[in-house]
């Protein structure tokens, strides 16, 4: 490789500091850890809580509405749901109206996780958007969802 190939440091500064893709990464595990470290002793990930909370419906869903809601595919999903129903927090059945789906239903066990975990998670959710220098959440969240 000669010398005229190389990307410039200078350009690997500009990139560090100017990619969404990066910052968005950074942030999104950032949060992660935060709400796993308080969601811990309550026995979730933040992923578990979110999955769960996304199961908190009048009716059990379908398996593709809530892979659309986490941005995730079914096989991830299936997966992220296998401990969840070995400890009896969600329940997977046959889709009465489609037996070749799969329905969702949040148990009586599922529903206490997450009262017992909400708490925590809103406080925490209120100590970081007090702590957002632009002092903007909505508009934080308004901007991340229109990224597609």
């Amino acid at each position: 490789m000669s010398n005229q190939d190389l990307i410039p440091f200078s350009t690997t500064l500009f990139v560090r500091d100017t990619c969404l893709c990066l910052h968005a990464q950074r942030a999104a595990r950032a949060l992660a850890r935060r709400f796993d470290e308080v969601l811990k002793p309550h026995g979730l990930t933040n992923g578990q809580f979110s999955l769960l909370m996304s199961l908190n419906r009048p009716e059990p869903p379908p398996m593709k509405p809530v892979a659309d809601l986490l941005a995730m595919d079914r096989t991830t999903l299936t997966a992220m749901l296998k401990p969840l129903s070995r400890r009896g927090l969600v329940e997977i059945a046959a889709d009465p109206k489609d037996r070749r789906g799969k329905r969702l239903k949040l148990t009586e066990a599922g529903r206490a996780a997450l009262i017992s975990a909400f708490p925590v998670w809103k406080r925490t959710h209120e100590d970081i958007e007090t702590g957002l220098a632009g002092g903007d959440a909505e508009r934080l969240r308004r901007d991340l969802r229109d990224i597609r």
